[in-house]
């Protein structure tokens, strides 16, 4: 056994590297496009689940644009994220992240930010009908912090697209 995994050897750093080892196999086998394909189909399902269990535990049917955020920032720091609020203004939401849930095992494996992508979007998008997602800086690109606006009801802005379902 690799002094590597002497420390890390625990549930969280087992499924990390697991999920680290399975994008690196899939943007190495079917490409990078293709592996945020898949990614976006895992967070669109874990989004509609956690969109679901919120509105539930709230006791609502819907979210206002300021518990959308409210919930984006309270699910990434139940899985270690640094997320915060940067503003809320004419429909967007802007959320920076000096943490990244996936820790150093994000940096170079850019498709794992579709699942911060999708999540955001399907949650964002049940919530307000349509969701625009804009990844403007991310530290699986290298950059210090994550910058990332969600649009409500803008199509034409920028970033991936979300719908909510009918």
């Amino acid at each position: 056994m690799s002094s590597h995994w002497t420390h890390e050897l625990d549930k969280t750093g087992f499924y990390l590297e697991m999920i680290a080892n399975l994008t690196s196999s899939l943007e190495r086998v079917i490409g990078y496009e293709d592996a945020e394909g898949y990614l976006a189909l895992v967070g669109s399902e874990m989004g509609h689940d956690l969109y679901k269990t919120y509105c539930s535990d709230a006791g609502v049917s819907d979210l206002p644009i300021e518990k959308i955020a409210e919930v984006l920032v309270d699910l990434k720091a139940r899985i270690d994220g640094g997320f915060s609020i940067e503003s809320i203004e004419d429909g967007k939401i802007t959320l920076v992240n000096t943490r990244c849930p996936f820790g150093e095992k994000a940096l170079g494996r850019q498709s794992l930010c579709m699942m911060t992508s999708s999540v955001f979007g399907t949650i964002s998008s049940e919530a307000a009908g349509q969701a625009n997602v804009d990844i403007q800086k991310s530290i699986a690109a290298g950059d210090t912090r994550c910058r990332v606006v969600i649009y409500l009801n803008q199509p034409d802005a920028p970033g991936k697209r979300y719908f909510g379902r009918v």
